[in-house]
């Protein structure tokens, strides 16, 4: 039975959907002025993966994720570099789309925008200025009047009180309260805008994910995703605006996905360990990056450093290896146990590292009946391969994945595998002469460009270390 981390009830929950077998998700994406970050990849595949592993279940999921592309920084950026924001907007949703397909991140159903859904936000917003939930002030923007709902700060733990004494009102504001928060900013000169009931101007940032997704799966659905940056103030914002308007509870289940973390200090470009998803590409394939995530829970911090990719790498490479030569059956057959066992680890809150763990139990066991029982082998391979399908992992040909080419930071490949394939000619020849001093050479030769070789009763297989 699955149990879910649910932040707003600081414990795990038994999911229990709000129509049987179906299951609507909304998850907080992207904000395309720039390349996506770490922080970025985290909540893609994360999210991905509890998608996957929903539907394997059997579940009819619709998932949700918007495209934040007018805010307060898209406007900084298109105006730094003259271009009009949604020439901006459209490269960057661009860019992320072919991040996310390099991670392996399946599209989710629908990508709304939010300059594409302003319907939606003034009706929502019309509703709470309606029900007294928002005003506007004397500088035209609208405010919603957080002293009108009372639960404000169930999700974060936050009480009003504490709140309001560290908090201030800017010099330029009209709000009633310094804990009210922005509906809809009145129009600057030379800003988008788009004409209201309360003036020419743009949604705030809030509003637009409450209108986004409760236009797409209504006002009450099951699960709400995103980082834990975001628990405040932007979802603590989003459950009183959406409540507000609907009158009726918004979320049953909040996830939150950890910090990242760069060589166990905070990422930021302040500290210079900032990392983009592009830069990290080029040092590690897409699937070493994706195991890295997926290798520890989703709501602990995740640590970004070499060594951690290195042994992602490593970790990918032994699973693959157990498939390497071995066509796997049709159906896993054999594999209820250790598929149950798979199943206990991500009904445990999606415990990906737990359930990574049962592939390499499978792989050492493809390993031990490799060659005494290669029906078996065949059998585990597939189970090794369905399951891992559903963390995104291991649906690559095993011996393209070991010998895929390597390149060098200024994108030049460091060897071919013709001329590894020569290398090695050259080493079996030289071995058949007796001649043990140039095959020690060769070998010597390929070590050193990370080129590992096996030596088995088949001949000479060869991977990149």
């Amino acid at each position: 039975m699955l149990k879910i981390y649910n932040t707003l009830t600081n414990q795990k929950d038994t999911f229990v959907p709000i129509e049987e077998g179906k299951v609507r998700m909304y998850v907080c994406g992207m904000t395309v002025y720039d390349y996506c970050h770490l922080g970025h990849a985290r909540v893609m595949v994360v999210f991905d993966v509890v998608v996957n592993y929903l539907r394997s279940l059997g579940y009819d999921v619709t998932y949700v994720r918007n495209i934040t592309d007018i805010d307060d920084k898209i406007i900084r950026r298109a105006n730094e570099n003259g271009e009009d924001f949604h020439a901006l907007t459209e490269r960057f949703i661009d860019i992320m789309n072919e991040d996310a397909d390099a991670l392996g991140v399946v599209r989710p159903d629908l990508e709304p925008k939010a300059s594409e859904s302003m319907d939606d936000i003034l009706a929502m917003i019309g509703a709470l200025v309606d029900n007294g939930h928002a005003y506007q002030g004397e500088n035209g923007d609208v405010y919603y009047d957080v002293s009108r709902f009372e639960t404000y700060g169930r999700l974060s733990g936050k009480n009003t009180a504490d709140l309001k004494a560290g908090a201030r009102i800017e010099v330029d504001e009209s709000k009633h309260d310094p804990l009210d928060f922005v509906l809809w900013k009145r129009a600057k000169p030379d800003e988008p805008s788009w004409e209201s009931p309360w003036g020419a101007g743009r949604p705030g940032w809030h509003i637009e994910c409450s209108a986004m997704s409760t236009r797409h799966l209504g006002a009450h659905f099951d699960i709400h995703g995103g980082g834990m940056d975001l628990k405040f103030p932007h979802h603590e914002n989003e459950i009183a605006q959406s409540e507000a308007a609907t009158c009726k509870p918004f979320v049953n289940y909040w996830m939150h996905n950890g910090f990242v973390r760069v060589d166990d200090e905070k990422m930021s470009k302040s500290l210079g360990n900032f990392f983009t998803v592009r830069e990290i590409l080029k040092r590690y394939r897409a699937e070493e990056v994706r195991y890295f995530i997926i290798a520890s829970h989703y709501r602990s911090p995740l640590n970004y450093s070499q060594e951690n990719l290195e042994n992602s790498k490593a970790a990918l490479t032994r699973l693959y290896t157990a498939l390497r030569g071995i066509t796997p059956a049709v159906t896993g057959t054999g594999c209820e146990d250790i598929s149950a066992t798979f199943n206990s680890a991500m009904d445990d809150d999606f415990n990906t590292p737990e359930a990574v763990a049962v592939l390499f139990e499978l792989a050492r066991e493809i390993n031990k009946s490799r060659d005494t029982d290669p029906g078996k082998a065949a059998g585990l391979a597939a189970c090794l391969r369905q399951l891992g399908g559903v963390l995104g992992l291991l649906q690559a040909d095993p011996e393209h994945f070991l010998r895929e080419s390597v390149t060098a930071g200024d994108g030049g490949v460091v060897l071919s595998d013709e001329s590894i394939e020569a290398l090695i000619a050259s080493r079996l020849a030289a071995r058949e002469q007796k001649n043990w001093a140039e095959a020690d050479r060769i070998r010597a030769e390929l070590d050193e460009q990370g080129i590992v070789l096996e030596d088995g009763a088949g001949g000479t297989s060869w991977r990149r270390n």
